[in-house]
């Protein structure tokens, strides 16, 4: 369905946020992943990570916003791009994402038995292979460094484009998966 003059993604601060959860007139999605819901989330918000995302399980009752939030709002606001194109006449997401939240001064819930979060998991695995691809290429083969060349040059591509492969596989291992169970 293409998008119409009708139809509108909205940004919402971290302030207007909080005042609809509390006089519950929104409906607050999470569209991360189950392990970077389960290490911190905004309370009473649902999951629907972005890789599995369904519009169709996202209709809100009656007086209802729906309101989505990532990270940095960059999946948010693809998920409710996805919302807009199902036919939602508007769909909201948090501007700058749950550090918006967390900057504002809200409190935030935390699984304690969640994995560690998809950043430090990356970086313990980018470091390991470019440590090894050094190893290696200084004691068999000059050919290894080429690993540590492709990890560093994955890793600027990541931040150029602010999505990571590393992170998107790491996210589907299944200690990653069992993390966060409130879904929708």
């Amino acid at each position: 369905m293409p998008l119409t003059n009708d139809m509108q993604l909205q940004a919402i601060n971290a302030q207007t946020l909080h005042q609809g959860l509390q006089n519950n007139s929104i409906l607050l999605v999470d569209v991360r992943e189950p392990a970077e819901y389960a290490t911190e989330r905004i309370p009473d918000a649902v999951l629907q990570p972005l890789s599995r995302f369904n519009s169709e399980q996202l209709r809100p009752t009656a007086g209802k916003q729906l309101v989505l939030y990532c990270q940095s709002g960059n999946r948010s606001a693809k998920a409710a791009q996805q919302c807009l194109a199902a036919g939602f006449p508007t769909v909201a997401h948090l501007q700058g994402g749950i550090p918006t939240w967390k900057n504002a001064g809200y409190a935030v819930e935390k699984d304690k038995n969640s994995p560690i979060s998809l950043f430090r998991q990356v970086q313990i695995v980018a470091g390991s292979l470019v440590l090894i691809g050094t190893i290696l290429g200084a004691v068999v083969s000059p050919g290894f460094l080429v690993l540590s060349g492709f990890v560093g040059a994955g890793l600027v591509f990541a931040g150029l484009t602010n999505t990571c492969a590393m992170a998107m596989l790491l996210a589907r291992l299944p200690y990653n998966q069992r993390a966060g169970q409130r879904w929708r």
